[in-house]
């Protein structure tokens, strides 16, 4: 004899079995107890309600087989699958869990984590511009239009914003390319940047941040199979956006090495080098320029830059030209140069050269990065691939039309004579100086440690040293499947908390290894961030 007390836990309609109920069960009714549990359930209201079908098999339930999933990691978009992202790769997942383990009360040998590994101002500290929060503010609740305490100059923007919008409130869509009254403002900034070269408003596109843009031009440029396949060549090492976008749009990744021996500039050689073997299995069809450098830091000279145009021409590639740093510039005798500028006074002979620029709001000394604000300048290009650009985009709407205001604020700054000019100016100098204090800071740093060497950061916000491994130390590493610079870099995190990204996710020439740093940690924060360096190297290679 079997006895069994069963809860039924709820008396909410008359009839139900009372709670607690106890019924004598001999065992032969084992089964058709287990049946009615499984076909007689109740919801909340007390209505009988079925539970999908199970099978029974010698008088015990049977579980359903689970279904496949339709979608899995092995017949999912393979280029999405081949895309890496280093910036935000696996040490950056383990420094956010030890950031979480030491608000924990884990005992380490570092007091915090330093993240030293992704362009991102704001996060490590940097105070946003008081006249660009203004304008937001006002452009976000215009309420505040009414409020003495705003200088009449952020008013003004604002209202300029504003009447560009529809309904008069950046809570509205935009034109997919953007408000037409910033996209006014972008042609004047570019002429006031290129000594009076003109530019028009119909040729510029904003973006959500650069990379959108960067994208949306790349992804036009793909086509083709076979050694008919497009290829985009781009720098060595390289921003992850570009071999990610590649590998997404199945098109081929053409390398062209900077030469780290002489301050990471870029010769013709190397660039004839380049597409001359890559012609052999592909169909190369545009350029790819980032000035000032990331990760390298690296500013390129005037000539230089003509080198490029020139064998770019020669060649017939179309120019993407990745400008956001184009306001972060340090070293002495260095000078940011765009891509138009120069190509324009090159002269008729070239006025037929394509070319696509790009600018945002997350660099230079406003590090709005989580605002996505942007834009793309098209120069020479078709008016039919540009109205199919222009095709491309409409599918996403429009960019942010706060981050449109944001780039607005960027290329329309307060003017000498308007009540916040002095304040914009005190605070865009004091980041700038600051940056150019950490540059040289860092460099020098890595310089002093044996077993490193470190180019000059030009501009930009990055340091990308190279460390010389033991032999014996590589190819231990390598044994065990792994990256002598990720090996590096994660006992870097793991013994003294600073998270860096290996070179190996910018690319680098083989036998060689590096690192990225930024160097927009406060000032205390980046000479603790060097003396936990020098520490953990010399440990490191005494191990």
């Amino acid at each position: 004899m079997l006895t069994t007390r069963i809860n039924f836990g709820l008396n909410i309609r008359k009839g139900l079995p009372p709670i607690h109920a106890q019924l004598r069960l001999e065992r032969k009714t084992r089964v058709q107890l287990q049946r009615h549990l499984v076909t007689t359930r109740v919801d909340l209201l007390g209505n009988q309600i079925s539970p999908p079908a199970r099978k029974l098999r010698n008088g015990i339930i049977m579980s359903q087989p689970r279904r496949q999933k339709t979608l899995t990691v092995e017949n999912m978009n393979p280029h999405v699958r081949t895309m890496e992202y280093a910036v935000r790769g696996p040490i950056v997942q383990r420094a956010v869990q030890l950031e979480h383990e030491l608000r924990e009360g884990a005992k380490k040998p570092y007091p915090d984590i330093i993240k030293c590994n992704i362009g991102d101002a704001h996060a490590m500290g940097q105070k946003p511009l008081t006249f660009l929060r203004q304008v937001i503010a006002l452009c976000s609740y215009p309420k505040l239009l009414e409020d003495s305490s705003f200088p009449e100059d952020a008013k003004d923007r604002a209202k300029r914003i504003l009447n560009g919008c529809g309904g008069h409130s950046i809570g509205s869509y935009s034109e997919s390319t953007g408000v037409e009254v910033i996209r006014q403002d972008v042609t004047e900034y570019i002429k006031r940047r290129d000594g009076g070269i003109p530019s028009n408003p119909n040729n510029i596109m904003l973006s959500a941040g650069a990379s959108e843009a960067i994208r949306a031009v790349v992804k036009l440029l793909v086509s083709g199979e076979g050694k008919g396949r497009a290829g985009i060549m781009i720098p060595i090492p390289q921003y992850p956006l570009y071999s990610a976008t590649l590998s997404e749009f199945d098109a081929v990744q053409i390398n062209y090495f900077l030469n780290e021996d002489a301050d990471w500039s870029l010769g013709t050689e190397e660039l004839q080098r380049s597409i001359d073997e890559a012609r052999k299995h592909c169909n190369p069809r545009a350029i790819c320029i980032i000035n000032p450098g990331n990760p390298t830091g690296q500013v390129l000279s005037r000539q230089n830059i003509e080198e490029i145009i020139k064998f770019a021409h020669k060649e017939r590639l179309f120019i993407c030209a990745d400008e956001v740093y184009q306001d972060n510039v340090y070293a002495k005798g260095a000078e940011f140069h765009s891509f138009k500028k120069v190509l324009t006074e090159m002269g008729d002979q070239y006025a037929d050269q394509e070319l696509a620029s790009f600018h945002s709001t997350s660099k230079g000394f406003m590090g709005e990065c989580g605002m996505r604000g942007g834009y793309c300048e098209l120069v020479n290009v078709d008016p039919g691939i540009q109205a199919q650009l222009f095709k491309l985009v409409s599918a996403k709407l429009c960019p942010t039309v706060t981050g449109q205001a944001v780039m607005d604020v960027v290329v329309n700054p307060p003017q000498k004579g308007e009540p916040s000019y002095d304040l914009f100016m005190e605070e865009k100098s004091f980041v700038l100086s600051t940056l150019a204090e950490k540059a040289k800071l860092v460099a020098d740093g890595f310089n002093s440690v044996e077993g490193v060497t470190c180019n000059t950061v030009m501009g930009a916000m990055y340091s990308f040293p190279q460390i010389h491994l033991p032999k014996k130390a590589i190819e231990a590493v390598r044994k065990q499947n792994l990256s002598p610079d990720a090996f590096y870099a994660t006992h870097f995190l793991e013994e003294a908390g600073v998270c860096i990204v290996p070179g190996s996710g910018f690319g680098q020439r083989e036998g060689t290894f590096h690192f990225r740093m930024t160097i927009l940690p406060p000032v205390d924060k980046i000479k603790e961030v060097m003396d936990r360096f020098k520490k953990f190297h010399t440990k490191f290679m005494e191990t």
